[in-house]
This record gives structure tokens, C-alpha cells and sequence, in this order.
């Protein structure tokens, strides 16, 4: 069963993991597009509409990929999981089913209806479709949301017959823990999209490509949006930082690494650097204020559930703490610098800042990547938290060598589908905003 348990576990950190590599770009790329369309729209600059078009080609490659992945989460529940859902799908199956039946129909009715109608729709109309676009996608993002706020605080329901039935749907949707989850993501999706066009548009500006005059216009959009994101996925953080500490105590001392509850708490940057009363700072607005320790909360959890071990991976929420603050500090940063450089001093980027921008791309990846092992380790041993412990969610029957199996082979795709994604989005990135042009008998098509 350890084996079965871990393998289970590994394999949806890979394909959670892969899946959310797509998700926030599409929702932040696709604000970016929208707002660039409203532009062309308004003015009626063709530049305008061949930068739409080359974001929106990769926007497309991203939603692909994102949606080959999200279907196999889908699956995950009944192949690796069937405990789990039988335990609390009447709950966790109602926002799923909105998600898929309403958010995701939308977005990808709407995403049809602006890639092939360009030239067949009325231009508000296909204004309209890519905004519809964006807002499905958010909309998605709430209830699967909802789903997992559900894992981490679970609220209005009743145990019936053993299993969790929904009583309260207004308390799932309004549940503390999603009320400061979901602005955070999308907080984070903004960045990642402004990080995206940003590192992208930085390295064509800095390889004199013949378009770079365009790919300024994009730079200064992304540093604005840069900057509100980046701000915002702070002010967020830190207000989710407050949540955990009242909903999830174990995970805040384990993501401080505290081990007896202390009062002023200090706060640590890395083992062995502390800054002193910083952390009840952060949690309570003043330099006072009691975090419980990891020893004592042991005990409390000991009295409540019964004997084991109730303290998450501790190394794993510690460092992925750093590694998210981290990332967001060094993108505050290349924004400051390119609003400096570019907006205020009206000079051309370095060249090195400009290669390291482009590297930055993978800064929200890494920033997101982090903040999703420490939302969903730090919960254990808890996959429903304080109702059902994750080795008790599995599915009974199934071999270590069927997920070892499917495991290898969800890889194996994987990695080949990344490798098409990265040549395609490559070739698309070095053929910059040059139209195409095919001409057909008397036609000329643009694409």
C-alpha cells in the first residue's frame, strides 16, 4: 500500500504539475490579447492587428497543450483515486461539472468563433468572442477552485452513509480559504502572462528584428500588466499567508519550519537567517502575536484524530516558500528596470538584461510550481482536510505496476507533446509579426 500510495501521489504531481504549466498563461496571455484587440479595434492599425494575431497563435499552441493535460485530471479521480471519490464526489463532482459543462463549453465555443471568424464576424462581435475568451477562463480557474478550497477547508456539507453530501452550496462558493486562493491565482496568471510577451518581446527587441518597433509597444503593455500583477499576487499572498495561519496551522509552521509555537514569532529567510517578530507581523498586523509550533500542534492533532504522524513534508513547503517569495521579488525587479529604462529614460534595454528577461519567462513557472506543492503537501497527510487522511483515498485493486504503467506512459507523451509545443511556439517566436500571405485563384488569405 506505501508503494501504491506514493506512486499514486507521484503520479498526479506530474500531471497537476504539467497541466497548471498551461493553465495561468491562458488566462493571462489571453487578457493581454483582448485588451491588444480592443486597441486594433479602436484604432484600426493594421500593426496592431498582425500583433494580435502572432500573440494569439501562441496563445492557441499554450490552450492546445492545456487542454490535452486537463483531461487527463479528469481520469485521474477514477484510476488512482476512486476512494476518494466516493467519499466526497457528491461535493467535489458539482464544481467540476459547472467547470466543464459552462466555463470550459464557453471558452472553447468562443476561441473557435475568434479564430475563423476574424474576416466572417462583425468586429465587435469578434472583439467580444476573445473577451468571452478570457472570462470563461477565469471562470473555469473559480470552480476548479472551489473544488480544491473544498480539500483545503471543507465546508457545507453532511456525512451520509459515510460519505460527504453537499448541504450548503452558497458555503462552498463564498468558503474562506477560496476567497483568498482564487485572487491569488489569478494574480499569478497575470504575471505569468506578462512574463511571457515580456521575455518574448525582449529578445526580439534586442535581436533587431525587423518587427522590434512592435515588439516595444507589447514590452511596455506587459510591464504595466507586469507591475499590477506583481503586486497583486504580493498583496494576495499575503493575505492567504493570514488564512492559512487561522484554517491550516500545520502548514504555516511547516513552511517557517517552526517547530515550538512562539510569541513574537521571527521570520526565516533561510536556515539559520531570521528576521525577529517578522512573521506574527505578517500574520496578526503587529510585531505580537502567538504561532503555534509544530511540536505542540502534533499533540492537538494527536487528541483530536487519534495517534500518527500529522506534520506535512517539512523541507518541501520550506524551500518552495523561498523559492515563490523569491521569484516574485526578481520580477518586481525586471519590472522596475524595464519601466525605468524604457518608459522613464527612453533607452534601449542592455542586451544582457534583455537575454536574462527572456530567461525570466520562467520565473511565474517556477513561482507557480511552488506555490502548488506548498498549498497541496502542506495539507497532508490530509487529502479532504481533518476528514479523510490521503492513504485512505486510494483506489482498492488496482497494482503498483498499473500506475508504474500509466505513469511512464502519460510521461513519455508528455515530454514528446512539450518538445512539439516548444518547436512549434519557437518557429511561431522567430517568425515574429511577418504575415503570411497565400494567395488562392483571385484570394489572398491572411493567416
Amino acid at each position: 500500500m506505501d508503494d501504491f500510495l506514493f506512486l499514486s501521489r507521484l503520479q498526479f504531481t506530474i500531471t497537476t504539475v504539467y497541466h497548471f504549466l498551461f493553465v495561468p498563461l491562458t488566462i493571462g496571455l489571453g487578457l493581454f490579447i483582448a485588451i491588444w484587440e480592443t486597441a486594433a479595434y479602436k484604432s484600426g492599425n493594421s500593426e496592431d492587428e498582425r500583433i494580435s494575431r502572432f500573440w494569439g497563435r501562441l496563445f492557441l499552441l499554450n490552450f492546445a497543450a492545456g487542454v490535452v493535460t486537463g483531461i487527463v485530471q479528469e481520469f485521474q479521480f477514477g484510476m488512482n483515486w476512486s476512494e476518494y471519490s466516493r467519499f466526497v464526489g457528491d461535493v467535489f463532482g458539482v464544481p467540476l461539472a459547472i467547470e466543464a459543462l459552462l466555463a470550459f463549453f464557453i471558452e472553447s465555443t468562443f476561441l473557435g468563433l475568434w479564430i475563423f471568424g476574424r474576416n466572417i464576424l462583425p468586429r465587435g462581435v469578434h472583439l467580444a468572442c476573445i473577451w468571452l475568451v478570457f472570462a470563461a477562463s477565469c471562470v473555469s480557474a473559480f470552480w476548479i477552485l472551489v473544488a480544491n478550497s473544498f480539500m483545503q477547508n471543507p465546508v457545507g456539507y453532511v456525512f451520509n452513509n459515510g460519505r460527504a453530501e453537499m448541504t450548503d452550496f452558497l458555503a462552498l462558493i463564498t468558503n474562506p480559504y477560496f476567497l483568498h486562493q482564487f485572487p491569488h491565482v489569478i494574480s499569478a496568471s497575470l504575471c505569468t502572462g506578462a512574463f511571457f510577451v515580456l521575455g518574448i518581446s525582449a529578445w526580439k527587441m534586442s535581436h533587431g528584428s525587423k518587427d522590434a518597433n512592435l515588439f516595444e509597444k507589447t514590452f511596455k503593455l506587459a510591464l504595466f500588466l507586469g507591475l499590477i500583477g506583481t503586486v497583486a499576487v504580493i498583496f494576495s499572498g499575503h493575505l492567504q499567508g493570514q488564512s492559512v495561519a487561522r484554517l491550516q496551522p500545520m502548514k504555516l509552521a511547516a513552511m517557517e519550519d517552526l517547530k515550538k509555537t512562539a510569541d513574537p514569532a521571527s521570520l526565516s529567510i533561510l536556515p539559520g537567517v531570521e528576521i525577529p517578530a517578522m512573521l506574527s507581523f505578517m500574520i496578526y498586523n503587529k510585531p505580537s502575536g502567538e504561532v503555534k509550533g509544530m511540536e505542540e500542534l502534533q499533540k492537538a492533532f494527536e487528541y483530536r484524530y487519534g495517534s500518527g504522524d500529522y506534520v506535512p513534508p517539512v523541507w518541501i513547503s520550506y524551500f518552495s516558500f523561498r523559492i515563490m517569495v523569491g521569484c516574485s521579488l526578481v520580477m518586481l525587479f525586471f519590472i522596475f528596470y524595464g519601466i525605468f529604462r524604457l518608459v522613464y529614460l527612453k533607452r534601449n534595454l542592455h542586451k544582457k538584461m534583455s537575454m536574462l528577461m527572456a530567461i525570466g519567462i520562467s520565473l511565474p513557472y517556477l513561482a507557480n510550481t511552488a506555490g502548488w506543492l506548498i498549498a497541496e503537501t502542506g495539507r497532508q497527510p490530509w487529502i479532504v482536510y481533518g476528514l479523510m487522511p490521503t492513504d485512505k483515498a486510494v483506489s482498492i485493486g488496482v497494482s503498483s505496476n498499473s500506475v508504474i504503467f500509466s505513469m511512464t506512459a502519460f510521461s513519455i507523451v508528455y515530454i514528446i507533446l512539450a518538445i512539439i509545443i516548444f518547436l512549434l511556439m519557437r518557429r511561431e517566436i522567430y517568425r515574429g509579426c511577418v504575415e503570411k500571405k497565400i494567395t488562392r485563384k483571385n484570394t489572398v488569405i491572411t493567416v
